[in-house]
């Protein structure tokens, strides 16, 4: 059996496909992690969610902020809805079951066994694993009942921007969320800094990428993570970045976390979408 962790699809399925042909998936004896944003702006996030959810236990998915994007337009948030893609996913006939598959996916997931915590985004430096995993929990649990409609109203923003253990109510959802979905850079007390969202030496003076953060209280645990196109394929201090910029003509990125140091098994992608649009 082979575990591999794949990078952002956003809906780009023919590369998805063409990828697990490339590392010889076989769903009957291997599994696939995905790091979230599954959906948005390639041209099949439908295929793409129904292939995934298909694979049942072989595969397990966190969720990104494309994901939690489709979910709130699902969820009646509509007004940051623009792609076209999403439009004919929330029309489907399958949809009502393909959104509530999604919805109950996890924010992060943690396999002791292995050694390995698979996650969108970033943790803030004060966050160790078990906090993390305990605040992913929290707005799971969100997410699975009547809360989930007005977490969705909700949801957008880039505040608070700090982590305080008595962050309560949707402050304190969105932070976590903002963090497990959104994060790229942070300064040393945890100040997240949103905006900024090209490569390293293009952010503003005080910032790093969160998983160079000095002191970290993640740092002796492997995280896995996607979200970052400009940052492409990395490994640097127990984190592994493997969001490679397919949609935007970059590369589909697989990393085996079963055998031995994880290394990139990369396809090159045609590019569904442009930068900026």
């Amino acid at each position: 059996m082979a575990i591999y962790a794949i990078g952002d699809i956003q809906g780009c399925y023919d590369e998805m496909v063409q990828l697990l042909d490339f590392i010889a998936f076989d769903e009957k004896r291997d599994r696939l992690w995905f790091a979230g944003d599954l959906v948005n702006r390639g041209p099949k996030s439908l295929e793409t969610v129904r292939f995934v959810r298909r694979l049942g236990d072989a595969a397990i998915t966190v969720l990104g902020n494309h994901d939690l994007h489709l979910l709130a337009c699902a969820n009646g948030n509509v007004k940051r809805l623009k792609d076209q893609g999403l439009m004919e996913f929330l029309r489907a006939e399958d949809s009502e079951e393909l959104l509530y598959w999604l919805q109950h996916r996890p924010l992060l997931h943690r396999d002791e066994e292995l050694g390995y915590a698979l996650i969108h985004a970033g943790l803030p430096p004060q966050w160790d694993l078990p906090q993390a995993e305990s605040c992913a929990r929290e707005v799971e649990a969100v997410l699975a009942d009547e809360r989930a409609k007005d977490y969705f109203k909700l949801m957008y923003g880039n505040e608070p921007c700090q982590w305080q253990e008595s962050l309560k109510g949707m402050d304190r959802y969105r932070f976590i969320t903002n963090c497990l979905t959104r994060l790229r850079y942070c300064d040393p007390s945890g100040r997240l800094a949103l905006k900024e969202k090209g490569p390293p030496g293009t952010q503003s003076k005080g910032y790093l990428p969160w998983f160079l953060i000095p002191g970290r209280r993640s740092r002796d645990d492997r995280i896995i993570f996607g979200h970052w196109s400009t940052l492409g394929y990395q490994h640097a201090r127990n984190a592994w970045a493997i969001d490679s910029g397919c949609l935007w003509g970059g590369k589909l990125t697989a990393v085996r976390i079963d055998n031995g140091d994880p290394e990139p098994r990369q396809i090159k992608c045609r590019g569904a979408a442009k930068p900026g649009e």
